[in-house]
């Protein structure tokens, strides 16, 4: 699905540069459900925005479903993002005006969808995470595992192939956080590809495959015995 070859990425502040990713190459199939681990600072976020094309890299290649999109401009990159990438974030990032089934369908305004059809799929995600019955409360009436089990029926609402989860269950408690892993983990045996970074060697345990970071350089890759 996606191959990063040699990939490097540097931030220049003053006269300082950062090198966030250095000479990096992965790999990952379409539906696997990969784990990025790694020290804090290591590149792990600046490596999931840069799969999520939220960011783009100093050097090296970045080929997504056959295409070579490392010079693409930011609308090509907005096309290919929307049509293929859900993201879900430690912090939730729901909006606390809109309603549970209002920040979901918010997903599908951008794609051009008629009402009737943003309805029935919003419908039926919130059906599949288990949050129907919370569809009318406001974010702020739902408890931390709710409000993730919404972001992550947005991430997947417009048949997105491809999920990247920024530590989705960081600000969760253990029974909450096992929820949104299993939540994952059903997702990918449905054939959605999953990206996530993770403090958690438990949580990381659900990926079939894990990658290890450590000054912006790939250091150990561990497959998960069938």
């Amino acid at each position: 699905m996606l191959k990063l070859h040699n990939l490097t990425r540097t931030y220049q502040t003053d006269d300082v540069e950062t090198l966030a990713l250095n000479n990096v190459n992965i790999e990952i199939a379409q539906g696997e459900f990969v784990a990025i681990m790694g020290p804090s600072g290591c590149g792990k976020s600046t490596l999931l925005n840069t799969i999520g094309m939220l960011d783009s890299p100093s050097s090296g290649t970045y080929e997504f479903n056959g295409e070579d999109i490392s010079s693409y401009s930011e609308a090509q990159l907005s096309v290919i993002r929307k049509k293929n990438i859900g993201f879900i974030f430690q912090n939730f990032n729901l909006i606390d005006e809109l309603t549970v089934q209002e920040n979901i369908e918010l997903a599908l305004l951008y794609h051009n969808i008629p009402a009737s059809e943003r309805n029935k799929r919003v419908i039926e995600v919130m059906d599949k995470v288990g949050i129907a019955h919370r569809a009318k409360h406001m974010p702020s009436q739902l408890s931390g595992g709710q409000q993730q089990r919404v972001a992550v029926a947005r991430a997947v609402v417009g048949d997105q192939k491809m999920i990247l989860a920024d530590e989705p269950t960081g600000n969760l408690d253990s029974a909450h956080g096992q929820e949104v892993m299993e939540m994952l983990q059903t997702l990918n045996a449905e054939g959605t590809t999953i990206v996530m970074v993770t403090h958690s060697p438990t949580h990381a345990d659900y990926a079939k495959r894990t990658i290890n970071l450590f000054d912006g350089h790939v250091v150990t890759e561990r497959v998960k015995a069938a």
